[in-house]
């Protein structure tokens, strides 16, 4: 188990509580929307294809050498759409800035974002270090450059 320093931005309404793994099993903790005064009590509408910045409140230390992964949640991905849209998204080990969620509607109609809602996820993961080397040739395999459908649908 790693350890995670938090702190809480400056405008964050503490009492949403940190990110939370729902179940023992969970690979992932939920990240609330945690708006500025100007948002908590209408949220934000996002009509289908808009997309916007929303603020967590919160800053991580992440250990070097792991990452934490913004992911979509499942259920408002399949009942309303809404979804990241870098996802995932990538917090490096050395950022300490805010975290927010770059959200997008992919549904068929508004859907409001209200403070407090648990909106994503994160997941930490371990990285490993690369060391890049040229060469005038890759070594062949049976798929060699064959992408994008090479291997059929079937």
């Amino acid at each position: 188990m790693i350890k995670v320093v938090v702190s809480w931005t400056k405008e964050a309404d503490q009492n949403l509580g940190l990110p939370k793994f729902q179940t023992d099993g969970a690979a992932g903790a939920d990240l609330r929307a945690n708006f500025s005064n100007e948002f908590r009590t209408s949220g934000v509408a996002l009509a289908p294809l808009q997309r916007v910045l929303v603020p967590t409140g919160l800053c991580f230390e992440i250990p070097y050498g792991f990452e934490g992964q913004l992911r979509p949640r499942s259920g408002l991905a399949l009942k309303h759409g809404l979804t990241l849209l870098n996802a995932p998204g990538t917090i490096d080990s050395d950022y300490r800035g805010p975290i927010g969620l770059i959200l997008i509607n992919m549904g068929d109609s508004d859907f409001v974002i209200t403070h407090g809602m648990r909106v994503a996820q994160i997941v930490f993961a371990s990285t490993v270090g690369v060391e890049f080397n040229v060469s005038k040739s890759l070594s062949q395999t049976i798929r060699s450059s064959s992408g994008f459908g090479s291997t059929g649908t079937k």
